[in-house]
Parts: structure tokens; sequence; C-alpha cells
């Protein structure tokens, strides 16, 4: 571990090359999450002497949170630094208002990753250290997370489908050596004061009880990171024992609930958490992931089963289990006009509604041009004919064999052609809509 430390002093550049280059291809688009401290302006300036010899885009991403007097200060802060290194900036500024109720590190936490998002790159390098690592699982312990919790952060996140691959080139370094390479190339960067706030659990853990620990343990920082690790390598071994024991029962939406009967308590359990994970949900405390075993398991077959946990929902229909974000309530008049975009928001369904142009499948592009084309929600008794050669069927049955949960039933778009239904996404397109072998389409999806 001292040679490794010694190493690491010497040229902190040379480090993180040798961690990165096996990860980043040549010409990935990098973006940095720059807020200004001495962690992330380090990694700037690491990633800013990197790239040539890597032939890796870099760009910066500063997040305006408004909660300090002094963020406008920051943000010019960090437009002056990109300025000066010719990297590309973007800022965006986020209302932690309507959030303020989950705390406001959680809320900052959320908007922060919705940001991250939005933004168009390869991979997203974050500048969280050895020290954060250690900070982090102290707090997943005591906050009685599971194994995957305690498995803290990892250097490489490989992204969902559509989305960028987040890096922390800096994970196995400490606090001492960036500053240490902050000094050695006179680097500057902003003093956030809410890190001295002990009243955050985190500040509390990194000025109070981390020193106190150090003076007992010296390596405690060292060796709470190792033991992030292992908690990391035990939770792969479990997310293939789910994968073993799910396969086929886990699906992009759902799980078989069926399976989780015949598996012993503590492997449903697994299940269940690997494909909450997969979905991008939280993890739920222990007694409400007994609650939702018991539920999905035992309830009788036509109960309307829901349960609530950490701002998601999961459901159940069909011997299926769906877990979703908490719908809430929606606008029953809700109509979007399409004016040719290739994706629309839909918010009762809180997702969005994807349009791919196409050749020979879909919608007939050229009789959508006959009238308006708008996006609705189900209103009354309306019907569809799916095939030249079939019956005209009502929507509801539709929805029905295509096996739609009822909670998405009402919150479905309906694309209608004025005043005629033309299709219904991932259910039904109608006949006389759809686009022959050789002909422009339009393909609905729901993201």
């Amino acid at each position: 571990m001292e040679n490794s430390r010694k190493s690491k002093s010497a040229d902190l550049s040379e480090w993180v090359a040798k961690q990165l280059s096996p990860m980043l291809p040549p010409h990935s688009a990098v973006l940095v999450g720059l807020s200004g401290g001495v962690d992330s302006v380090v990694l700037l300036h690491l990633l800013y002497r990197l790239a040539p010899n890597f032939s890796w885009r870099i760009s910066a991403l500063h997040i305006h949170h408004g909660i300090s007097p002094n963020a406008d200060a920051w943000a010019n802060f960090c437009a002056a630094l990109c300025a000066g290194l010719g990297i590309p900036l973007s800022i965006e500024r986020v209302d932690i208002a309507p959030l303020r109720e989950h705390g406001i590190e959680a809320a900052a936490r959320k908007l922060r990753h919705a940001a991250f998002g939005r933004q168009s790159c390869d991979f997203i390098a974050l500048a969280h250290h050895a020290d954060d690592q250690a900070e982090t699982l102290l707090l997943q312990l005591l906050r009685g997370a599971g194994v995957r919790g305690a498995a803290a952060m990892p250097l490489l996140a490989t992204a969902r489908p559509g989305g960028a691959s987040l890096v922390r080139p800096l994970l196995s370094c400490s606090r001492r050596e960036i500053l240490d390479y902050a000094a050695v190339h006179r680097l500057h960067w902003i003093e956030d004061e809410s890190n001295e706030d002990e009243r955050y659990p985190r500040n509390f853990l990194r000025h109070r009880v981390l020193p106190l620990l150090q003076e007992r343990f010296p390596a405690c920082r060292e060796t709470l990171s190792r033991g992030a690790q292992h908690f990391a390598e035990a939770i792969g071994l479990l997310d293939e024992l789910a994968q073993q024991d799910g396969a086929p029962a886990i699906q992009t939406v759902w799980l078989d609930v069926l399976l989780l009967r015949t598996l012993s308590p503590p492997r449903a359990r697994n299940v269940v958490r690997y494909y909450l994970h997969r979905c991008g949900a939280p993890m739920p405390q222990a007694a409400q992931l007994g609650d939702i075993l018991s539920q999905l398991c035992d309830a009788r077959r036509d109960a309307a089963v829901c349960v609530n946990f950490g701002g998601w929902q999961i459901r159940r229909y069909q011997d299926r289990a769906y877990a979703l974000p908490a719908l809430g309530g929606f606008d029953r008049d809700l109509v979007a006009i399409w004016r040719g975009e290739t994706e629309l928001e839909w918010p009762a369904l809180r997702t969005r509604l994807k349009l791919a142009r196409v050749q020979g499948a879909g919608i007939s592009a050229e009789k959508l041009r006959a009238m308006p084309v708008t996006l609705r929600l189900r209103n009354g008794s309306v019907s569809l004919r799916p095939h030249a050669q079939a019956a005209t069927r009502s929507l509801k049955n539709l929805l029905q064999e295509h096996r739609i949960p009822p909670w998405q039933r009402e919150r479905l778009p309906l694309l209608y052609c004025g005043n005629e239904l033309v299709c219904v996404p991932g259910v039904a397109t109608a006949a006389t809509y759809q686009a022959g072998p050789h002909e422009a389409g339009i393909l609905l999806s729901l993201e």
C-alpha cells in the first residue's frame, strides 16, 4: 500500500492514465462534473493534460444549485477556469425548493443526477476519492444499508441503454494526494462553506468521527475503502445468483411472481433487490422488502397490490410485478400536438414517447398528413381494427389481450389523426393507417 501511495503522489497523472486507458476508448466524449472545489478542479486539470494522448474530448458541467449566496461566484469561477483551458462548459441551474422535503443533500443529489442524465457524452467523470469512499461506506452502514449499499461507489458504473457511464478516476487517491497535486500545479479552487457544517451527516463523519478513528487506526480510510471493494465483489456474486435464479423471469419491465414463490425467502429477496436495481429504483428498507414479498406472493389473485417506497411503487398484475416511479395525479384533458418531433414528453406516465422514422413499417407518414395529429388520453369507448383481416375491436379488449396493466390503461397516449384513432403504442395500429412495404412510416414506442 505504501509503494502505491508513493507512486501516485509522484505523478498522479500517470496513475490516472493507467486507471482510465483500459476503460475509456480513444475519441470518447468525457464530461467532467465541475463544482469548483479542489477535487473536481484537479480532475479537470488531469483529464485536460491526458486528453491529447488518448484523443478524449473533454467538456464540463457545473450545477448551479442556488443554495449558497456564493453560487453565482462559483459558476463564474468555473466559467473562467474552463475558458482558460479551452474546455466547453455548460451551467445548469436547478431549483431545489420542490424537493426540500427529502432533505437538502438528497434533493441536490437527485437534481444533479437528472442534470447529468440530460447531457450528451460517453462518460461522466466525477471527482470522488478514497476519503469520500470511506465516508460513504460508514454512512451506508449507519443507515442499515444492505450489501449493495455497503459496496459504496464503483470506479466504473456502466450505463443503462442510451445513457453515459460514470467513471471515478480519483477513487483510489486520498485527499492529501489531490491537495499535493493542486499545490504542485498551482491550481486555484473555491471553498464551499457548507462543507464545514457538521449538521450534515457526511461532514460530521469527516470532521469528527474519521479523525478520531485515525488516531487509533491510522490506515482506517484505506481499509474502509478496501472494505467497500469487498462488498462490491460480494454484490457481484449475489447478482450472478439472482440472474441464475431469475432467468427468464426477470424481464425488461416486469418480474414473474410465480418464480418468487418457488424460492427460499433470502433468495427471493435477492431477486427482488436485483430487479429493483435494474429498474433504477431505490432499495427498500428491510421491513418494506418483507411487505413487498408478502403482498406479491400472498395477496389474493384479484387484489390491486401496490406497495410504496422511496417515491417508487411496486404493483402486481396477472402474476407479474412492476416497479415504477410513483405516478401521482395527471391531467385527464391532456393533449399533445405532434409536429414531427422524434420525442414527446408524456407526463401522465412520467415518460417519453419516441416517434422513429422507418421504412415499410409502422404508421403511414403520408396518411398522417391528411389531418392534425394529436396524442390524447382514452375518453369513453373507442375501437380500432388492428389489421385488414381482423374485426374491429374495442380498445378495452385490445389492452386486456396485450396484458397492459390497469394503472397504465387510463394513462396511455393514443395517437389520433383528426378525430380518428390511429395507434395505441405497443398495442396496435389501425389497419387503414399501416405503412406499405416501401412506404415511409412512423414507429411509436414508450421509453
